[in-house]
């Protein structure tokens, strides 16, 4: 059996200032790299067989931090990056909701019909999160896979695990930074064990961004 342990980035400074993150990127809070830390001790003894992470600076800092005591290679994946909010990046949420009011609404509240003239929609980065699981499929037929990601792609897989359509993607629960989401993959099913679980984590503060 294969299982993917998924887990969310940790918090990071443009969380906390309600930024728009997307390709872009900011360094851990404390908060963020403690939290990493806690989920390290977590997964402890579990044995990974590997470790895939997105490129942005955040994730790999996160995976970095769980896997401290670890001699494992970090293998990066592109495909695993956050969606690209084009010229969205950087700003503050109060700001784009603004300036684009339609399409920041579209973006959480139908994100099944969300275009963006500058990034990339739901799909295509439904496509592509897909796409990398495919490849971790491909290299590993069982055993342990740890993957550090962004929410938006956490979200993305959960429906399509779920087989639920693209425009529940914001349905509960909530992926917090470290939340640790766990998938068996079969031979052509996917069983969630775990959903976005944050019981290695002591104080919780929900915050908005990707």
């Amino acid at each position: 059996m294969l299982t993917l342990y998924i887990t969310r980035h940790g918090e990071t400074e443009w969380n906390l200032e309600k930024r728009m993150q997307g390709w872009g990127d900011s360094p851990l809070t404390e908060k963020g790299k403690k939290n990493a830390l806690e989920l390290g001790g977590r997964l402890k003894d579990t044995e990974f067989e590997a470790v895939y992470a997105s490129p942005s600076l955040r994730a790999l800092s996160t995976a970095q931090a769980i896997c401290a005591d670890r001699k494992l290679e970090i293998k990066v994946d592109d495909k695993l990056r956050e969606i690209n909010v084009g010229e969205w990046e950087g700003k503050e949420h109060v700001y784009i909701n603004k300036n684009y009011p339609e399409e920041y609404f579209s973006f959480w509240n139908t994100p099944h019909l969300y275009t963006s003239a500058t990034g990339e929609n739901f799909r295509e980065l439904q496509e592509r999160a897909l796409e990398a699981v495919q490849v971790i499929r491909g290299n590993h037929q069982e055993g342990n896979i740890l993957i550090v990601t962004h929410s938006i792609i956490i979200k993305a897989l959960l429906v399509f695990f779920k087989k639920l359509p693209l425009e529940d993607l914001w349905s509960p629960p909530f992926i917090h930074d470290t939340s640790l989401t766990i998938v068996e993959a079969g031979d052509d099913n996917f069983t969630i064990v775990l959903e976005g679980d944050t019981s290695h984590v002591k104080k919780l503060q929900t915050q908005e961004g990707n």
